[in-house]
């Protein structure tokens, strides 16, 4: 379900502090060079390296959406454990609660439509452990029509003069990003 989402709805566990705020993101060093990987995962907040030390964690979207049950970290059994990235159930299943709830906003594909497409995408699955080329040849099908039809919706919709955060929220998507997506849709040849 993420991927039709994409950065709209990344979800992660977030720390928080013994005050109850959020701090900004940890830069982690994977070691020699200069990539820096930031992240806001709690596991991060251990209090070394000068980092804050989270007191709880929460589901928490790349939407702006905070979960509001708060998970209590026990860092005696989390430095016991040795576990470098361990798992707190809770904020993923809240987050998992509030993807399901946004897919629940979006606007419904056609139950005959849906159908279809979870065929062709069983058929191309075959096709591709059998006659890999074959399925190339039937993706490059599939991508010309998916390009004709998006480019047509795309120029409907904003025909439509719809709100960006109509058509956001019917794809799940932030206002931005659905711009963005119509944009690169109605561009596409």
């Amino acid at each position: 379900m993420t991927e039709e989402y994409g950065a709209s709805h990344e979800g992660w566990a977030g720390a928080l502090l013994g005050d109850g705020s959020e701090p900004g993101p940890v830069y982690l060093d994977p070691g020699s060079g200069s990539d820096f990987h930031e992240t806001r995962q709690w596991w991060a907040y251990s209090g070394i390296l000068n980092r804050p030390r989270a007191a709880a964690a929460r589901g928490a979207c790349s939407c702006g959406w905070r979960g509001t049950a708060h998970y209590r970290i026990d860092w005696e059994a989390v430095d016991a454990a040795g576990i470098y990235e361990p798992v707190i159930e809770g904020p993923q299943e809240d987050w998992e609660q509030h993807l399901e709830e946004v897919e629940a906003r979006t606007v419904p594909l056609p139950g005959e439509l849906a159908e279809l497409l979870e065929r062709v995408g069983e058929q191309l699955n075959l096709l591709a452990r059998q006659a890999p080329v074959a399925a190339l040849k039937a993706v490059a099908a599939l991508e010309a029509v998916t390009c004709r039809v998006a480019r047509d919706a795309a120029y409907m919709a904003e025909a439509d003069e719809l709100s960006w955060e109509s058509i956001g929220t019917a794809l799940g998507l932030t206002e931005d990003a659905a711009r963005s997506r119509l944009i690169h849709y109605g561009m596409r040849h």
